[in-house]
């Protein structure tokens, strides 16, 4: 399949390229499903430029950053970790969902990311990596309502001094970014969609719903339409079903929503 282009709808790669510019490392604040990593994707690929990734979680270690030594045919020698890779290589390193790592893995990280732009590898006999003049960092993270996310130090966060804020879009770009996954005959049933979608994240965002649907979603619906299901079927099963989890009365709610804005 064709890989999609990311739409840039408020000039995000813009501003990508003046920090890279002017080698200022870069942190994009947002909800999931926001396309933050398409975007940085796209801006990679606009650069030239090789794209190394971590996604973050509890199970990150320091040795995923940093690399490990093993042993091979009585041989010991160091694999190196994404981080060590990408600042001997220059590349563009991106670290996805920062704010979901453990503490001794982004102290670690702190110290390549100082003005140094360097790391001492006690895993390597002390060998100190020195970045490449033109490596570029970009971290992401989710709001802290997000499950396993957790607020990041203050001197980790000056690390990244140009800030993007990557909300979901107007309701008419959310249509065009869909229309690029599907055949485009179904504009009226997505634009309800993404009224429902935006109707949903409203009321998560004031904790009246546990979960606010993504860009995903609507995609997904507008796929389910193409595949031919009705739109009400396509909205129980991409927007409805998953708030079961939370119970029948949070389910009955989302539910209600949808019979009102697709029938019965």
């Amino acid at each position: 399949m064709e890989e999609v282009q990311y739409l840039d709808w408020n000039n995000s790669i813009q501003t990508l390229n003046k920090a890279y510019d002017a080698g200022l490392f870069v942190l994009i604040i947002g909800p999931k499903g926001t396309g933050k990593t398409s975007l940085v994707r796209d801006f990679a690929k606009s650069k030239g430029i090789n794209l190394e990734s971590i996604n973050f979680s509890l199970r990150t270690r320091e040795s995923h950053l940093v690399g490990t030594k093993t042993l091979t045919d009585g041989t010991v020698s160091f694999d190196e970790g994404l981080l060590v890779k990408s600042m001997r290589e220059g590349s563009l390193l991106y670290l996805d969902e920062i704010n979901s790592a453990e503490a001794d893995v982004l102290l670690r990280l702190d110290e390549a990311l100082d003005d140094r732009r360097q790391i001492a590898l006690k895993e390597s006999n002390g060998e100190v990596i020195k970045a490449k003049e033109n490596w570029f960092v970009i971290a992401t993270i989710n709001p802290l309502t997000h499950s396993g996310t957790k607020e990041l130090p203050p001197q980790l966060l000056s690390r990244f001094p140009v800030r993007i804020r990557l909300e979901y879009p107007p309701e008419e770009i959310e249509l065009e970014i869909v229309k690029k996954h599907v055949s485009g005959e179904h504009d009226s049933e997505i634009t309800h969609a993404i009224k429902l979608a935006n109707t949903l994240r409203q009321a998560a965002a004031v904790e009246e719903l546990f979960y606010s649907p993504s860009l995903r979603e609507t995609i997904a619906f507008a796929k389910l339409l193409d595949g031919g299901m009705s739109p009400k079927e396509a909205a129980n099963f991409v927007f409805g079903n998953v708030y079961t989890q939370w119970g029948d009365i949070e389910y009955q709610k989302v539910s209600d929503i949808i019979t009102s804005m697709f029938g019965n």
